[in-house]
């Protein structure tokens, strides 16, 4: 099904790569697997090599007869923690540390194993945050990752994605517009331009997300763009547990009924528990477009990834491990494509 139909009908399932993960090599297994379990779109950080990876993992799925998912890039107006990495230097950690740091990242981007020198693996971390307050002696800090404005165009042309997203925040609106004229100048056409925006972490009320949306509606029709509204209910913990997918559908049901015209898209504490959640709920005006899923979906894959790379080979390049993935991809893809 196309993307834009599968957004109509409420069929749409985003991989979300992780705007500021850059571990190539597991991103190009991800986007295969994904992109052959019935993706509609990729969703990732606006950087060449990461982009060539998809794209490399895109052509695989494709040439076993998969459709090929729009690709997505993301950039934010302002501080996200979307957009940041950890970091310290090791040498300061005292000797007899219990190192919680890497007992929580699920990325698996801190310690001897992933760095060889017991730091943050940086292509591997994407920011979610969770090894900050746990170090015990406040080392570790995070720095960010947006990218300068006068970057975006020139980059836009060079990729040429299908989409793009936008985090945002409130009383961002002028940094927003200047986002917007950015895409404009880079002269690509694209399908969506999609909004990420929550509630976590501000002190603000469903009605008044709902009024920064509008805002941001206006500015994206004036300049052309169909909007798409991802509704980000608790940002980068859908692998933490079921819990999280509460977070999600509270928001849509909070928010949705207000937001502007367009696609309202799930994010944010989304796993395989969003949908049945969502359905207990009763329908929703206007209806969810569907799903965007992250950290649960890097963590399904991630044991087979591992195998494979202890093997000496990419996961998709192992015709044992390979299928595996694919049907824990589908788990989780499927039940939303065959959504009545």
């Amino acid at each position: 099904m196309r993307p834009d139909l599968a957004l109509a009908r409420g069929h749409w399932v985003k991989l979300i790569c992780g705007a500021s993960n850059q571990d190539l090599a597991a991103i190009e297994d991800l986007c295969g697997i994904f992109s052959l379990a019935g993706v509609h779109c990729i969703d990732a950080a606006a950087d060449p090599a990461v982009v060539a990876a998809i794209r490399r993992g895109m052509a695989w799925a494709v040439a076993r007869g998969a459709d090929q998912p729009w690709l997505m890039l993301s950039l934010s107006d302002g501080v996200d923690p979307h957009f940041r990495k950890a970091w310290f230097d090791p040498a300061r950690c005292p000797a007899g540390c219990a190192r919680p740091c890497e007992r929580v990242c699920p990325a698996l981007a801190i310690g001897v194993a992933a760095t060889g020198a017991a730091g943050v693996l940086s292509e591997r971390c994407y920011g979610c945050g969770r090894c900050l307050p746990v170090c015990p002696h406040g080392l570790i800090e995070e720095r960010g990752q947006v990218l300068e404005g006068e970057a975006v165009a020139p980059l836009l042309a060079q990729l040429r994605p299908d989409a793009v997203e936008l985090h945002t925040q409130p009383g961002r609106g002028q940094a927003f517009a200047e986002r917007i004229a950015q895409l404009v100048a880079s002269g690509v056409p694209l399908q969506r331009v999609s909004v990420s925006a929550g509630l976590e972490g501000t002190v603000q009320s469903p009605a008044a997300l709902a009024a920064e949306l509008w805002q941001r509606s206006a500015l994206l029709r004036g300049a052309g763009f169909r909007p798409l509204w991802q509704l980000d209910g608790r940002p980068m913990s859908g692998d933490v547990g079921a819990g999280t997918a509460h977070a999600a559908v509270g928001l849509a049901m909070a928010v949705g009924p207000a937001c502007p015209p367009g696609p309202l898209q799930l994010a944010g504490g989304t796993n395989a528990h969003t949908l049945s959640l969502l359905q207990a709920g009763g329908p929703l005006q206007p209806p969810i477009g569907g799903v965007g899923f992250g950290g649960v979906a890097r963590r399904l894959l991630q044991p087979l990834w591992l195998e494979a790379q202890a093997r000496g080979r990419a996961l998709l390049a192992d015709g044992e491990l390979w299928p595996q993935a694919l049907a824990l991809a589908q788990d989780l893809v499927i039940p939303w494509l065959e959504r009545a």
